[in-house]
């Protein structure tokens, strides 16, 4: 269920440094006390979607959030361009812009993203002779998109709330005067009202 995805969610965001990961190399290496979650990086998500989708961490609560509304292809779309982009052999190209092409765009895509019909066109266009910029204008469409709607629904969903505020911290009124110092501001712009 949704609420059991957000709590496995926030565990894996809050993991402490003891935690390992793979690099790219396959070694083991401890995750520094840098890279670990922190308030001010959560907080800093609410500046923008960019640093919401630029933060690993923040990419995966905002992903897991857009599951839970059954939208989750228009981040998919906008990841899946990024890595596109990155492509250095011209021969892989076409392939792959064919790949995100049929998964995300073509009228039979099994994970369709909502663009008007002009950009849909161009992009149609733009396979003909795969880029790396081909994707780019479907990709900033999406990207506005997302920033003018679900990312504000987010901020303001426990997927964030939870994130960003301490663990059995409230935000009522009486706590907003009461705690007028706390690290938590209530009255910031990223919680734009107290309960």
């Amino acid at each position: 269920s949704a609420k059991d995805m957000k709590h496995r969610l926030g565990f894996l965001l809050q993991k402490s440094d003891s935690c390992d990961y793979s690099s790219s190399q396959g070694k083991k290496e401890k995750i520094s006390s840098s890279q670990r979650l922190s308030q001010e990086e959560v907080r800093k998500w609410a500046d923008s979607l960019e640093n919401l989708i630029h933060h690993d961490r923040g990419l995966a609560a905002f992903r897991a959030f857009l599951k839970s509304e059954y939208s989750e292809e228009n981040i998919e779309f906008w990841v899946s361009c990024e890595e596109y982009k990155k492509t250095k052999s011209p021969s892989k190209l076409s392939p792959k812009a064919r790949k995100i092409y049929d998964e995300f765009i073509s009228v039979q895509a099994t994970k369709e993203v909502n663009l008007d019909s002009c950009t849909r066109e161009k992009t149609s266009h733009n396979m003909l002779e795969p880029t790396l910029s081909c994707f780019d204008e479907a990709q900033r469409k999406i990207f506005t998109l997302m920033e003018k709607d679900s990312y504000r629904r987010f901020l303001k969903s426990p997927y964030y709330l939870d994130l960003v505020s301490p663990p059995g911290a409230g935000c009522g009124p009486e706590n907003c005067k009461r705690n007028h110092t706390h690290s938590l501001d209530c009255n910031s712009n990223i919680i734009s009202q107290c309960a």
